[in-house]
């Protein structure tokens, strides 16, 4: 029995950030998907990253003012910051496509993004999961898958930089659309590190 009960609004902040990552990457797979729409899909993504941004610094705030917190201070801080990076980086993703004039996107690009809603999907899983270390198991499995997505984003990335150096001859273009798959890499990296985060912090809790 606890003396004094965990403040258990912390969950409810790192589900709700998850929330709104998984909106972002189904949002662009959407812009992609339907790219004549691209602007408003842009102005969206601004809004929902804006959004994250918020829900973040409520949790630095609760974790400043919260005597006793459910994970270590660390921990929470490093989760949060992980999980807003994701959605900055398809943010920023999403801005470039726009300002750099993609007249269409590359098909490297609408594979990396599968992957990366699929890992996705997997820190929703695991964050969501953190509420009851009844369910580290499944915790540490969805970790391993989000490493497996990773690796499949690096077979993707260095496939697709491989064709562009071989076949782009405008370098000004070349340097575009290196940028924009960099960006979207860096995204499912995050995710990765997201899982790393979590998994720490199972092995620690559970």
């Amino acid at each position: 029995m606890r003396l004094i009960p965990r403040e258990e609004k912390f969950f409810d902040l790192f589900e709700e950030l998850a929330d709104k990552i998984e909106e972002g990457g189904k949002l662009f797979m959407d812009m992609l998907e339907h790219y004549d729409t691209a602007e408003r899909k842009v102005v969206k993504l601004k809004e929902l990253e804006h959004e994250a941004d918020v829900i973040t610094h409520r949790t630095y705030e609760k974790m400043h003012k919260t005597f006793l917190t459910p994970l270590d201070r660390e921990d929470i801080y490093a989760l949060v910051n992980k999980m807003d990076s994701i959605l900055d980086m398809i943010e920023a993703s999403a801005v470039r496509m726009h300002l750099y004039k993609i007249k269409e996107p590359a098909k490297a690009i609408i594979d990396q993004t599968k992957i990366l809603n699929m890992a996705i999907s997997k820190v929703k899983m695991i964050v969501r999961g953190l509420r009851d270390m009844k369910h580290a198991q499944m915790i540490l499995d969805a970790c391993v898958e989000i490493n497996t997505l990773e690796n499949d984003g690096d077979i993707v990335l260095r496939t697709t930089m491989a064709n562009l150096f071989e076949c782009e001859q405008n370098p000004i273009e070349l340097i575009k659309w290196k940028e924009i798959f960099e960006r979207i890499e860096e995204a499912i990296d995050v995710c990765e590190d997201v899982s790393n985060i979590v998994e720490g912090i199972v092995l620690k809790h559970g």
